[in-house]
Parts: structure tokens; C-alpha cells; sequence
């Protein structure tokens, strides 16, 4: 009996470690949402990979040699692109530089003053001017995009720089986040407080609730940013003269180009890879700057 007992524990840890060896039911269900993030991930990364690999070949290399192998003629297709029409390319930029930079910061300006409003004040018909921004949000652009041409083409400011930035500064999803934004970050009684100490509400707005909904408008900015910046569609419409193209509609002219002067893919490709940075740049300095104001604003509470 006491043999049998003695022969029956070594198998029992011996089951014990390999139950232990093996991952836990729930942690390998765990690994499902990571692996769907890294699968969505590549998908995500996989195209821009290929843009920046191939930015660096030649016309020659770009179909003759490995997709994902890099090539010698990058500085070769940057001067090209430069050269270009005496450096089109580099107006294109600046265009789209002016289009993104300015409507996102005049719609950025009109979201903070609209959500302000919507979240603080009481008055009739406010939740109708709501709704009516929350349907603003789920109609398509395409749909807008004809009547604000022949609202424009009206008033004469059809192919001009005005065509392109009146229509991005009011932005139906920009109002929509700083009204939530506004109405979670600024406390009524420190509102009421305010006024309780004789201060205007222009200076309330500027001094105390502008402070506190910055988070929110650094990331409305930013999504208006990148949506002009990629807008293709009104601009198309609008405008006429390729002097006051996007890089866009730019690009997408000079790939145009490219089905009878093959040679002009590699520009488009390089030209592409060139946009993107901006977007790259401007994300990684605001998530900064975003970072630090989320860190300031919880040491000072």
C-alpha cells in the first residue's frame, strides 16, 4: 500500500507541471484582440512601406527589381520632382500647407466658440441646433460638395483660394466634439463664479474655459488638418487653375500624366512619400504637446 502511495505522487506533479507549462484558456483568448491589432496594423503599414521603398527607385528599378527591395535613385527622383514644371510640385505643398493649416485653424475657432455656446447656455431651439450638427456629421461630403459650388459660383469666388477654405471652416464634427468636450471639462460653477466676480463672458470664454478645453481642440485641429490636407473632391470641383492645386489634385494630374510618360511614376510615388511627412510630423509634435497638457492639467487639479 505505502509503495503504490509513493509510485501515484511523482505522476500527480509530474501533471501538475505540465497543466502549469501550458498558457491559461484565458490567456490565449487575451491574445486574440493583440494578434487582430497586429494583423490590422500591417494591413495599415504595409502601403506606406511600400510608398517609402518605392520613392528610393528609378523608373528601371521600380519594374524590374523586388517590390520590397530598396533602390539607388532616390536623390535622382527628388530633383526630378523638384524640376518639374520649374518646381509645381513645391506650390502644391505650400497650397495645401495654406488650405489645412488656416481652415483648420478657423474651424478649430468656430468649433471652440459654437461648442462653448451649446454646453454652457440655455436658450430655445438648442438642442434642435444639435441635432441638426449631429445629421451634419453623418451626411457624406459628396452630397454638399455640388450646392457649395453654386453657392460660391454665385458670389464669384469660384477658382480661388476663398472656394476651397469658406466651405472647411465650419465642420459639423468639430462642433460636436467641443460641445462634448466643453460640457465634461468646464464646470458650471466655475462659470457662475466668474460671473459672481464681474467678468464678462468673452473674458470667462478666453481665460477660463478656452484653458481647460484645449485637449479637446488640439485633437479637433488636428482631425481638420488632416481632412483638408487629404481633401480631393472640393477641390476638384472648385478649381480650375493648377497653380492653386493641392498636392492632391496635383499629384493626381500628374499621374494622369504618367499613363502616356511612364517616367513620371516615380515623381508621383516620390511626391506622395514627400506628403505624408507633414501629417507625420504634425502628429508627433502634437501628441507632444498633447501629452504635456494632459500632465499640466492633473498636476495643477
Amino acid at each position: 500500500m505505502s509503495s503504490l502511495a509513493v509510485q501515484k505522487v511523482p505522476s500527480a506533479a509530474g501533471a501538475t507541471g505540465a497543466d502549469r507549462s501550458r498558457p491559461p484558456l484565458r490567456g490565449r483568448i487575451a491574445l486574440v484582440p493583440t494578434v487582430t491589432l497586429l494583423l490590422g496594423a500591417l494591413y495599415c503599414l504595409l502601403p506606406v512601406a511600400w510608398v517609402v521603398i518605392a520613392s528610393t527607385k528609378s523608373g528601371r528599378e521600380l519594374f524590374s527589381t523586388f517590390t520590397f527591395l530598396p533602390g539607388t535613385g532616390f536623390a535622382d527622383n527628388l530633383q526630378d520632382l523638384s524640376a518639374y514644371r520649374d518646381g509645381v510640385y513645391w506650390t502644391w505643398m505650400g497650397n495645401s500647407a495654406l488650405y489645412a493649416g488656416l481652415g483648420a485653424l478657423l474651424s478649430t475657432c468656430v468649433s471652440a466658440f459654437s461648442g462653448y455656446a451649446l454646453a454652457t447656455y440655455r436658450f430655445r431651439g438648442r438642442e434642435t441646433i444639435f441635432n441638426v450638427l449631429l445629421a451634419g456629421v453623418l451626411m457624406p461630403p459628396i452630397i454638399l460638395a455640388v450646392p457649395q459650388y453654386l453657392l460660391l459660383a454665385k458670389a464669384d469666388l469660384t477658382d480661388s483660394y476663398w472656394s476651397v477654405l469658406l466651405p472647411q471652416i465650419l465642420s459639423p464634427y468639430g462642433v460636436y466634439l467641443s460641445r462634448i468636450y466643453a460640457a465634461a471639462a468646464v464646470p458650471g460653477d466655475v462659470v457662475e463664479a466668474g460671473r459672481m466676480d464681474g467678468a464678462s463672458e468673452w473674458r470667462i470664454f478666453t481665460r477660463i474655459a478656452l484653458p481647460m478645453m484645449v485637449p479637446g481642440l488640439v485633437t479637433v485641429f488636428l482631425f481638420q488638418f488632416v481632412a483638408v490636407w487629404n481633401n480631393f473632391l472640393l477641390p476638384y470641383i472648385m478649381l480650375s487653375d493648377d497653380e492653386k492645386f493641392p498636392i492632391t489634385l496635383g499629384l493626381f494630374t500628374l499621374l494622369e500624366q504618367g499613363a502616356n510618360t511612364p517616367a513620371l511614376y516615380t515623381l508621383v510615388i516620390t511626391g506622395a512619400f514627400l506628403a505624408v511627412l507633414p501629417l507625420v510630423a504634425l502628429f508627433l509634435i502634437i501628441q507632444r504637446f498633447w501629452s504635456l497638457d494632459l500632465l499640466s492639467g492633473a498636476v495643477k487639479s
